[in-house]
């Protein structure tokens, strides 16, 4: 499919310098994701501004407008709640499938069943098992591990009762679930309803429908996604600060590249650890390659990058042009956000797609199915695959010189000990740096790319506004990888970012945007502002914090789970790009606005104009700081600024100083000072 090139430059189409100098360079017969976002405009029919498009039986599709029904009757807000309803249950389904195989694989390896798998680290399933109310005193780690895997397993099916996760929210938060009778009783029981209650015939009450879909989506994010990430870091290791390289520059001209991409991690873990074996790079040498070189796309990557610093060469829709380099031997994929052009794009080429979940295959592609005691076997049969496969590499490969350094690893521990200092973790110094105005809020910058959006653009754009306004910008995903590959997450960024928020980054010594992980992940966040909720000092609920949630570009069904279950958990969340599938019902729009601010604190909206959702973020933390009484000038905080510094190097200190509680002492009042007078 030829290309005309008049009609966008590559800085239309993506924010990322590599893939605009692939866009520049590549073989114009090659359709890809840009191409046909072009060639092929959205449904009109179905979008969520000219109207609404019911499916949901033979009689139809259904058009309606205001004013119209369905064949059976259903009003316009029947079926956009009804549509909304149905893609949140999808995106928990995607989300909570990969926790439940977690949990699983955590049993397996407790019994050492798990050929590659144990478990890492046991403080954290301890403290998951207290959680759960599993006994852990005087028992072995694999009986714990064992107990850990079956409770979790049972709370995706079990039918009564509710959600232990919850627990992990403040108290008042949960009174608040309760009141509105949307605490989950299964992860998978509230899926099941939330697809009956939208069958044609059923549910036709919007509010009652919308109900169903915020219990589902609780059951995402504090159960589905939760699971996976605490059973990941279990099995994988919670993750710590580490430094790697990203985007397309990070592949090697000399080496065998295999990509890893989706969003599981276990088999990506396996080649990941694999690849630093010295007889398979010797093996990689008697081929030509001077060694091998394991990089990722999209949440695989992200997950392998959190724990091993494997490097990210991009997201979403940077997967084609990683094939069109030429370099990569094989990519392997598993399921969620893989194109099924990656068949015909690598035809073109000589890499070999490697399908290895049962739930993905792709036409064009090599299926190598991974089980959970065949990881060492396979990812070694994978290794030595795409070693076989380097000398068929083209002479030439087209290989863009554009890569930057990132941080990544910020798990909830990690931000507890690199806040609080060597010997004690805490979120004591981010409440004070919020309350003290050096930090002005907390923004988490999730979600996908979209294609019918600037690649890129409006992650980027955001964060850089952001940060250089004192707010501290976290994230997940695409997006993550998006601000990435443009610098912000190494120290580099500093120069964008505003004189308040750049005090706390030196002193600590942390990037002002900080990498979570993978878009399951999402349950970190919700894990961390939980935290500073109980630290004290910034209200008693999630809806009391001067936070707010921004999917900019969202383009999965994962997105409007993840949303949803921020919103109802007392986060304003907006969403920008391509409109929410509701735009056209009135009544569904104030019911997700109006209505969930009145019953959970919170609410999702979609705004159009990226610098009014930036203003209208801006001015709800602003109106949160000022009901919390914290809304400080800024020559206040730029006099607290030297207190401040002395007083986290005296935290760093304190366990060396003979007179600690003299000087705690003095400068606790010369603080005060500061702040209050």
């Amino acid at each position: 499919m030829a290309r005309d090139k008049e009609k966008r430059k590559p800085a239309d189409i993506s924010d990322d310098a590599a893939v605009q100098e692939m866009l520049e360079n590549m073989d114009q017969e090659i359709s890809t994701v840009f191409d046909r976002s072009q060639s092929m405009k959205a449904c009109p029919i179905g979008s969520g501004i000219a109207g609404v498009c019911c499916k949901n039986c033979s009689m139809g599709p259904c058009r309606v407008k205001e004013g119209k029904t369905g064949l059976c009757g259903a009003t316009i807000g029947t079926i956009a709640a009804r549509n909304l309803a149905r893609a949140i249950a999808a995106g928990a389904s995607a989300h909570s499938d990969h926790g439940r195989d977690l949990a699983h694989l955590l049993g397996l390896a407790a019994k050492g069943e798990a050929e590659g798998v144990k478990i890492k680290d046991e403080v954290k399933l301890i403290e998951f098992a207290k959680i759960l109310e599993i006994k852990t005193e005087g028992r072995e780690i694999s009986d714990i591990g064992l107990d850990v895997s079956e409770k979790a397993l049972s709370l995706f099916g079990q039918q009564t009762g509710e959600l232990d996760l919850i627990k992990m929210a403040p108290e008042k938060r949960q009174e608040v679930w309760h009141k509105n009778n949307v605490v989950p009783r299964g992860v998978d029981r509230e899926i099941v309803e939330m697809l009956h209650r939208t069958h044609v015939g059923v549910d036709q009450d919007v509010e009652n429908i919308l109900d169903q879909a915020v219990r589902t989506a609780i059951g995402d994010g504090w159960g589905g996604s939760m699971i996976a990430t605490e059973i990941s870091d279990i099995l994988f290791k919670t993750p710590t600060a580490n430094s790697a390289g990203t985007n397309l520059g990070m592949l090697m001209a000399d080496e065998v590249n295999i990509v890893i991409h989706g969003h599981e991690p276990t088999l990506s873990e396996i080649i990941a650890t694999l690849a630093d074996d010295e007889e398979l790079i010797e093996y990689a040498k008697t081929k030509g390659a001077k060694g091998i070189n394991v990089v990722g796309i999209c949440c695989t990557a992200n997950e392998i990058l959190m724990r091993q610093g494997v490097a990210p060469i991009g997201n979403f829709l940077s997967q084609e042009f990683a094939i069109m380099t030429g370099a990569i031997e094989a990519m392997i994929v598993d399921v969620q956000c893989i194109m099924q052009s990656l068949g015909e794009v690598q035809k073109k080429y000589h890499t070999k797609l490697i399908t290895s979940s049962p739930k993905c295959k792709i036409p064009g592609a090599v299926h190598m199915q991974f089980e959970e005691n065949n990881g060492l076997k396979l990812a070694k049969e994978i290794i030595m695959m795409a070693i076989d496969n380097y000398p068929n590499r083209a002479k030439e490969v087209n290989i863009p010189d554009i890569k930057a350094d990132l941080i990544a690893g910020f798990s909830r521990e990690y931000i507890k000990y690199a806040l609080g200092g060597k010997f004690r973790g805490s979120f004591r110094p981010l409440n004070d740096a919020i309350i003290d105005g050096r930090i002005q809020g907390v923004v988490g910058i999730v979600g996908c790319n979209n294609a019918r959006c600037t690649h890129d653009k409006y992650h980027n754009y955001l964060t850089k506004e952001l940060i250089s306004r004192d707010y501290l910008v976290v994230q997940t995903g695409c997006a993550a990888l998006a601000t990435a590959k443009c610098g912000l997450m190494a120290s580099e960024a500093m120069e964008y970012v505003g004189e308040g928020l750049r005090s706390i980054c030196e002193t600590v010594g942390m990037p002002p945007v900080l990498h979570l992980g993978s878009c399951v992940d999402n349950s970190r966040i919700l894990t961390v502002v939980s935290d500073v909720v109980r630290e004290g000092g910034l209200g008693d609920d999630i809806s009391d914090l001067p936070i707010a949630g921004i999917a900019p570009e969202w383009m999965s069904e994962k997105a409007l789970s993840i949303g949803t279950y921020v919103a109802v958990s007392g986060t304003y969340v907006a969403f920008g790009g391509e409109p929410i599938p509701v735009e056209s019902s009135t009544e569904v729009k104030e019911m997700m606005t109006k209505g969930w601010q009145e019953k959970y604190g919170g609410q999702l909206e979609y705004i159009a104009d990226i610098d009014e959702l930036l203003e209208k973020v801006i001015s709800v933390i602003q109106e949160k700081r000022k009901a919390l009484k914290i809304d400080v000038t800024k020559e206040r905080v730029l006099l607290d600024m030297e207190a401040i510094s002395s007083w986290y190097k005296l935290i760093e200190d304190s366990f060396l100083s003979t007179d600690f509680k003299s000087k705690y002492n003095d400068l606790l009042e010369e603080r005060i000072k500061c702040i209050y007078y």
